[in-house]
């Protein structure tokens, strides 16, 4: 029973720091954050964590290119902004509409993700 409650706690700590983020995270952002609320838990333990989130369609994966994946919370289709100072990664919940327009003929466009780069609000001018 104890084990059971230690790993409802470590994930309700894990799921709650994704949300509470608002922006996707990286897993060791993520041991980082859950920490105050479990103390000693381990990158392992939340690797394993996201795992089962993700396959229980309360997490989703965020992988942009050259990068190591990120978890936010499931929600609607939206793109994201990296912050080429800071690193972090940040929603964008518009979309450009209709790329199909831009599909070389003869293809089919089945889906799309766009990333755009540049820096954060907190760090416009830092490093300038």
């Amino acid at each position: 029973m104890e084990s059971t409650q230690r790993s409802t706690r470590q994930r309700t700590a894990i799921r709650t720091t994704v949300e509470q983020a608002g922006r996707p995270l990286l897993a060791p952002e993520i041991l980082e954050r859950a920490q105050a609320e479990v103390p000693g838990l381990s990158l392992a333990t939340v690797y394993r964590n996201l795992k089962s989130l993700v396959e229980a369609g309360e997490l989703q994966v965020v992988q942009l290119p050259g990068e190591n994946p990120r978890y936010e919370m499931r929600h609607g289709h939206h793109h994201h902004f990296l912050c080429r100072h800071c690193q972090r990664v940040f929603d964008i919940d518009a979309c450009p509409g209709n790329l199909a327009r831009l599909v070389p003929q003869g293809f089919s466009l089945e889906d799309h993700e766009l990333t755009l780069y540049g820096r954060c609000p907190d760090c416009q001018n830092v490093g300038r």
